[in-house]
């Protein structure tokens, strides 16, 4: 329901974005997606859940304008989102068959590609256990954990511990409509409060898995999410009305998934010694991204990016100044860029500070805790 409800509004004739398109690479997703939204903007009908079937969805997000002469000189032109669906009926029951076990491990391993994993808390689930939430929560965490120890051989496949995995985990609230007088931090502390112990035992077991354990986050970014605002009736639990334009915190996602591991990879290197085989598989891309953030607009940036050592033992350490110079410009500053990229139809470097405002405006408006460590 997330994925239909992140992607059908970019496929609205009344959609207007002036900066990028969203194109789900399969045709058949797109079409089934764009009927799940359809679906519920116009005839109140959720979609089916997808119990025991796990599924990956490609979006491009595509910077317009690709004929202007800005568009020329792009370092890249869309930016690949990998939407991993993963249900999580696959940690509460045993695979059924050997074939079952064997996809659940392929599927896994999939997401371990990641850089970031949203693990969600139901928040319809959270009302039914109101007042003993520690319940769910304990059920849902143990169940996660569980899970992993049991893959934890296959996923290992003979490596001491694993070098690409996703290390940042944000705990995000579904249905988050649900709760209506409640911010991010609302969230944080009920779980802190109920469940603190078993994110402490979830965190040493992703730990366990990976290399350099300490680049890894856990229980320290949060997040709201809701794919619409649902109207019930009286006599049953399905929907009469639901209104899709009542979303919460979806337009972060791309500027979650896209920006936040530059963000971390900077925070990260700049307080602990990273191996390079690890730096590389966080952020991939960071300096290009980088540099595509700055666009030009910083000419000394700019420069010493351009002459950095694209590969060799010297080019993760020597970026660092220019990828720490492109993470924390100041609000104006970005700001300036985004205009100046704007009027020069500079679509990309347009859409990359406009991906950062929003994921700072998203810290602002309580939909979104950010580690800062």
């Amino acid at each position: 329901m997330l994925v239909s409800s992140f992607f059908g509004p970019t496929q609205e004739k009344s959609y207007s974005n002036d900066l990028w398109d969203l194109v789900a690479d399969d045709t058949g997703q797109s079409n089934r997606l764009y009927q799940n939204f359809v679906g519920m903007r116009d005839h109140a009908t959720a979609p089916a859940p997808t119990r025991f079937a796990a599924t990956t969805y490609y979006f491009s997000v595509m910077p317009k304008g690709g004929s202007n002469a800005a568009a020329k000189k792009r370092p890249f032109d869309a930016l690949r989102l990998a939407w991993h669906d993963y249900p999580g009926e696959w940690f509460e029951e045993s695979p059924s068959s050997e074939e079952v076990a064997n996809r659940r491990v392929d599927t896994f391993r999939s997401l371990l590609r990641s850089d970031v994993a949203l693990l969600l808390v139901d928040g319809q689930k959270l009302l039914d256990y109101e007042g003993e939430e520690e319940r769910y929560l304990k059920s849902l965490l143990t169940n996660f954990r569980q899970g992993i120890l049991r893959l934890k051989e296959d996923l290992l496949a003979g490596e001491h511990r694993l070098v690409e995995f996703p290390r940042i985990w944000i705990m995000a609230l579904s249905k988050a409509d649900l709760f209506p007088d409640w911010d991010v931090y609302s969230f944080r502390d009920l779980l802190i409060w109920k469940a603190a112990e078993h994110i402490n035992d979830l965190r040493s077991t992703l730990k366990d898995l990976v290399d350099t354990p300490e680049a890894l986050s856990l229980g320290e970014d949060f997040m709201l999410l809701s794919s619409a605002k649902f109207g019930l009736s009286s006599g049953g639990p399905e929907p009469v009305e639901i209104d899709v334009t009542q979303r919460v915190g979806l337009d972060l996602i791309l500027p979650v998934a896209s920006l936040l591991p530059l963000v971390r990879r900077v925070q990260w290197n700049e307080t602990m010694e990273i191996p390079r085989r690890v730096l590389d598989t966080l952020a991939n891309g960071a300096e290009i991204l980088a540099n595509a953030l700055i666009g030009g607009q910083l000419p000394a940036i700019d420069k010493l990016v351009a002459k950095l050592p694209k590969v060799g033992p010297l080019a993760g350490k020597a970026a660092l100044p220019a990828l720490a110079a492109a993470v924390k410009m100041a609000e104006l500053q970005l700001r300036q860029v985004n205009e100046k990229a704007r009027e020069g139809h500079d679509h990309l470097t347009a859409t990359l500070t406009q991906f950062k405002l929003d994921l700072d405006q998203g810290v602002k408006d309580g939909l979104l805790i950010r580690s800062l460590k």
